[in-house]
């Protein structure tokens, strides 16, 4: 109703609901009382006394603020298995799962960007051999739950720092193809003195293959001449992760 006298030329009524008509209390959603008990707890106790489900709602939150996002932490967890795996899962996957649309599934992959740039830092312009255990966070961060195989090359200096990290191919979800002199051109351009070959397997087993061997070896004699050493190669998966050299495979 527009135009009568007292409500002003232009101002639209809205009438109240049946609780403001008659002045009772309207009531709060139930789950913003629950997103504050949690974000006290997240506060007080810290992310490790959360479990999987509990950490993604606090992301939910910023994306979803009018829904109890608990239902939906808990089917995406049960869908891709971990936290971890939701973040990894490709935006298209994401958006499989009713209520997460196109900016739900952005959110979740700028926060796997974050960790993964995070994760970089840690081993970048490092000595490696230093700090082996965040070359391994870092790879397993950005490789070991994507949904194809990817071969990455982390080159190294003469004091062993990572100069260089990239992907050379990206596969299927059992294969990737390997190029060995285009790894050690590859080396040489970036004048390396050493490399670590890493690649994940979706599966989530990383247990080596005879084709992962043969391969390895194969570089393994090519670089040598030219004086680039293969530290290792270190497959990562949902699994773990398993090393050539500590195999004793090269």
């Amino acid at each position: 109703m527009t135009g009568k006298a007292g409500t002003g030329q232009g101002r639209t009524l809205r009438s109240a609901s049946p609780a403001q008509a008659f002045g009772a209390p309207v009531e709060t959603p139930h789950y913003l009382g629950h997103r504050e008990r949690l974000r006290t707890r997240f506060q007080e106790a810290g992310a490790d006394t959360l479990p999987d489900y509990e950490l993604l709602e606090l992301l939910l939150f910023r994306s979803i603020p009018q829904r109890d996002v608990k239902p939906l932490a808990k089917e995406l967890i049960a869908r891709f298995g971990s936290f971890a795996e939701v973040l990894g899962a490709p935006a298209a996957r994401l958006t499989e799962v009713k209520g997460i649309g196109e900016g739900v599934a952005l959110d979740l992959k700028v926060v796997e960007a974050a960790l993964q740039r995070m994760a970089r830092g840690a081993v970048t312009r490092r000595t490696v051999l230093s700090s082996w255990s965040a070359v391994l966070d870092y790879c397993r961060t950005t490789m070991a739950f994507a949904e194809r195989e990817q071969f990455r090359l982390l080159f190294l200096d003469k004091k062993n720092a990572v100069i260089a990290d990239e992907v050379q191919q990206t596969g299927t979800v059992d294969h990737t193809p390997v190029y060995p002199r285009e790894v050690v051109r590859r080396a040489l351009e970036l004048s390396a003195s050493a490399i670590i070959l890493v690649h994940n397997h979706p599966s989530g087993d990383p247990t080596p293959s005879a084709a992962d061997v043969k391969m390895t070896r194969e570089l393994v004699d090519i670089a040598k001449p030219l004086g680039i050493a293969i530290h290792d190669h270190v497959i990562v998966g949902r699994d773990g992760h398993a090393s050539f050299r500590g195999l004793g495979l090269i």
